[in-house]
């Protein structure tokens, strides 16, 4: 029986979501994390909420020590794997800082796994591997095709995870492929906390809301959707976060390799999150039109129809919600944690 589980890049924002959820759902929680992009604070808001206690440990997943020390002092049943550097314009500015990190260190952790006998572990992957879509919706039996560093360094570790469950079929692996994660806890406790500048539109829209930025800037107008704007299937971080508690469970059943995409189904365009904000705020969102940006595709979209008749998962919240969430996030944490 599942019981205690290894949440690496637990700090994050998707990570700490998980955490909670977890939690809640009663399961004991230990943290991997490096503090590289994130604060440990979110863990101690997380222990307030619950009153429970998360077993935290500052590491690195590539340091093989750091990793063999924390599977000697804790009993791990499996592992979520959320740990990684994830924005794709840096990724094509420090590839191979990119994958050294995500695919160096994911070699790392499940060798120490397989080490101690640990072998189930939901990972965290991304809409990413499927590259530029020539049908929508996306469905998990697409071709695959990364086209930039980050999404190939979650393509390879899928081919790792693969060839894992190839080679020992006493592994239990689940591939979550995710699309848009937007929103925060209802709380407004936890939420998305970048550093710097956000390279995702809903926080920086956040910060614009709250005037930590002036503008937004609106790459494209001229794409074949209803507005223009790019389309993308934006999902709530708490139901993301309850996917991974699905797809963990289903481990149970032993299920070997898993592959499922989480996502609404439905694409919003980026005018369409402009609204939705100026809905929840009452006021208009400062934005202006500029060029395209390199790189992005049209409309992306998936089909997340196995995930419910496989994981029994389905999203249940909609654009206004994330909305509404991410601002009370924002307007109670203006400087984050």
């Amino acid at each position: 029986m599942i019981k205690t589980i290894l949440v690496t890049g637990g700090t994050g924002y998707i990570g700490s979501h998980a955490c909670l959820e977890l939690l809640e759902a009663g399961f004991d929680v230990v943290v991997v994390d490096n503090l590289s992009n994130s604060k440990s604070d979110s863990l101690s808001r997380i222990e307030e909420m619950t009153g429970r206690e998360i077993q935290f440990h500052l590491a690195d997943l590539r340091d093989e020590k750091a990793m063999k020390d924390l599977f000697d002092g804790e009993q791990i049943d499996a592992v979520m794997h959320f740990a990684g550097l994830k924005a794709v314009g840096e990724s094509t500015e420090i590839p191979v800082t990119y994958y050294q990190n995500n695919i160096g260190g994911t070699a790392n952790l499940l060798q120490a796994m397989a080490a101690y006998g640990v072998k189930n572990i939901v990972f965290s992957s991304s809409c990413t591997v499927y590259g530029a879509p020539e049908t929508l919706p996306l469905r998990e039996d697409f071709p695959l095709h990364a086209v930039n560093p980050y999404g190939q360094t979650k393509l390879t570790i899928e081919y790792m995870l693969r060839d894992l469950a190839a080679s020992d079929p006493d592994w239990n692996i689940s591939i979550l492929r995710y699309f848009n994660p937007v929103g925060a806890h209802r709380s407004g406790e936890i939420g998305e906390d970048p550093l710097g500048i956000p390279n995702n539109l809903m926080p920086y829209i956040t910060k614009v809301a709250v005037g930590e930025l002036e503008e937004l800037a609106v790459y494209g107008d001229d794409y074949d959707t209803p507005d223009g704007s790019c389309v993308r299937d934006y999902l709530h971080v708490v139901d993301l976060a309850r996917g991974h508690i699905n797809a963990l469970k289903k481990l149970d059943d032993n299920p070997g390799l898993i592959i499922h995409n989480l996502g609404t189904g439905r694409g919003y365009s980026v005018l369409d999150v402009i609204h939705a904000f100026e809905k929840a705020t009452g006021k208009p969102v400062p934005h202006r039109i500029v060029g395209r940006r390199p790189g992005d595709a049209s409309a992306v979209y998936a089909d997340p129809s196995l995930a419910e008749q496989e994981l029994g998962w389905k999203a249940k919240r909609g654009i206004d919600e994330m909305c509404v969430d991410a601002l009370r996030w924002q307007q109670q944490n203006p400087k984050g944690y």
